[in-house]
């Protein structure tokens, strides 16, 4: 990152998501460079927005998400931008580091292995930036950081399977409908009880304010799914980035079903190994 631009705006793009009524499975759209991806991303929000109006009347369910940035893929000189420039240290070096990873690797028609492993790269990399640079409030402001976001992520995840054992059961449209309501609602329900534990803090207040839906879990799913495996793999690796990068890669190289069957494997693996730490 040499060089800096102001959009003029709080976001770099927005990104439509969307998904069927009674399914968590992202819609997708294919383009001829990057293959096929779970969303949608344009610089003009009245595009966006008229997209998404679409959608919405021909069932889906929909989010539209404000993108702070976005890799070019090492095809242009990505700047940095008004809209994440002023964050704070550790959360600006994280976002630096996922979006340098896509560069890194990028495996075509699979957006979940892509967001994953650039979310693992920017969240590995801050903490090691910070233990080599950063001061000791930017370590515990981080460390708070990452504490609140994990419970997020339970919380959704939690809810996320909840539907989808709902959406795959004998029952009728309408008895899904109902309970979809009641699972969302628990859901927001559950997470003014995570404020409370947090000390009121309502960093996610937005994220839950509107558009809580099929769409929004799915995208969320997109970036988080399979970041637990590549944790595993990091350590797995000696926690030595050179030999993680290459055994990313050649994950990536494997056909959809049997990577999907090894980040699977590698999920559980992280999950055995927090369970031993009482995590």
């Amino acid at each position: 990152y040499r060089d800096y631009a102001d959009l003029g705006r709080p976001h770099a793009v927005q990104n439509v998501f969307a998904a069927p009524e009674l399914a968590l499975e992202p819609r997708r759209w294919c383009y001829l460079a990057v293959g096929c991806l779970s969303y949608r991303g344009y610089f003009d929000a009245g595009a966006a927005r008229r997209l998404a109006e679409e959608l919405r009347a021909a069932g889906d369910d929909v989010y539209v998400a404000d993108i702070p940035a976005y890799s070019t893929l090492g095809w242009f000189d990505d700047p940095l931008l008004n809209t994440f420039i002023d964050w704070p240290t550790a959360r600006l070096a994280e976002l630096m580091f996922h979006e340098l990873a896509h560069q890194r690797l990028y495996i075509a028609d699979d957006t979940a292995f892509d967001e994953a492993f650039a979310t693992a790269v920017g969240r590995l990399g801050a903490e090691r930036w910070l233990r080599q640079r950063g001061e000791a409030r930017e370590r515990e402001a981080y460390a708070a950081d990452r504490r609140r976001r994990e419970d997020f992520l339970r919380l959704v995840g939690t809810s996320r399977d909840r539907l989808a054992a709902l959406y795959g059961s004998s029952r009728d449209d309408a008895e899904k409908r109902a309970e979809k309501r009641r699972i969302l609602t628990e859901m927001r329900d559950h997470y003014g009880e995570l404020k409370r534990g947090w000390g009121g803090y309502s960093g996610y207040d937005r994220w839950f304010d509107r558009d809580l839906n099929n769409a929004k879990l799915a995208g969320n799913s997109t970036y988080h799914r399979w970041v637990p495996a590549f944790l595993a793999l990091y350590e797995r690796e000696g926690r030595d980035f050179a030999a993680f990068y290459r055994a990313a890669a050649v994950l990536g190289q494997l056909p959809p079903a049997e990577r999907a069957a090894r980040l699977e494997a590698l999920s559980s693996e992280s999950a055995s190994r927090d369970g031993a730490r009482g995590e």
